[in-house]
């Protein structure tokens, strides 16, 4: 599974690095950057909050 960011609909607000931090980190310039995207299973209901949390729809997991 990967995590997947569409930077055009990024915001930069930071609730996904709130929720997964060793994913999302957002920049002293805003941007979001994406810090790993391979999930593992332990990993996976992080991620899913971050996406959940995400109130522009940014953020998805391929599977």
């Amino acid at each position: 599974m990967k995590c997947v960011v569409d930077f055009e609909k990024c915001t930069g607000l930071g609730i996904c690095e709130s929720l997964a931090p060793e994913f999302f980190e957002v920049n002293d310039d805003g941007d979001l950057l994406l810090l790993k995207e391979d999930i593992t299973d332990a990993e996976l209901q992080e991620v899913e909050e971050a996406v959940a949390g995400c109130p522009t729809e940014a953020l998805s997991i391929e599977r």
